[in-house]
């Protein structure tokens, strides 16, 4: 039994996330982004979660991402970041995951990323209230984000779609009053946006 095989991951949380594209992002649907290139962020918050029997709940893993072109293309550049409340047991298992070596849907994702240049441990501020959301990476970014809603006050989802960053649940659709991104360092491009992309969504990764 190799330790794939053994370390099985069950991961049930939120998502948020933006990117530079127009409202709303193509990508999602399969096509090409709207600048011919997408500088995204995501987060998963596990609300609940264990990892080969490790608890982690409570803890964010974000990733900062520049897309070269059709997002199912891949070849995505790409730095991760864990939360830096999580000690060493439970920073090295969900690095396990959200680097795809512990396959399942995480991999499947992961998988389109040809350039990791990063992991790191860092501070993570990750909110949801009443569908406004606030995602800030200490040194990294900081966004807040809005659903659309219908005229019954719900938000508006997307179900379905060609790509999903939580597949198999449907996507809340917005936009992002705030979109920073100083992620220069690793190779990537500082974003400074309104207005533009903002995804939410919840999310059960298991194996």
């Amino acid at each position: 039994m190799t330790a794939v095989e053994a370390k099985t991951y069950h991961l049930q949380g939120r998502l948020l996330e933006v990117c530079n594209c127009k409202t709303l992002c193509p990508c999602w649907v399969g096509e090409d982004p709207d600048p011919g290139t997408c500088d995204a962020v995501q987060c998963w918050y596990v609300d609940k979660g264990e990892i080969g029997g490790i608890d982690v709940s409570d803890l964010g893993v974000a990733l900062a991402a520049f897309v070269p072109g059709n997002v199912l293309a891949g070849n995505w550049k790409a730095a991760l970041f864990v939360d830096d409340r999580a000690d060493s047991r439970q920073y090295e298992a969900l690095r396990e995951v959200f680097t795809g070596k512990l396959g399942g849907p995480v991999a499947d994702l992961m998988a389109l990323v040809g350039e990791l240049v990063a992991v790191e441990p860092k501070k993570i501020t990750f909110t949801v209230d009443e569908g406004a959301g606030v995602l800030s990476i200490d040194g990294v970014t900081h966004c807040e984000l809005e659903p659309f809603r219908g005229p019954t006050g719900k938000p508006t989802t997307l179900n379905d779609s060609a790509f999903s960053t939580i597949p198999g649940s449907p996507a809340f659709v917005g936009k992002a009053a705030v979109y920073k991104r100083t992620t220069a360092a690793y190779g990537l491009a500082d974003i400074d946006l309104s207005g533009h992309n903002a995804i939410q969504g919840t999310f059960r990764f298991e194996t």
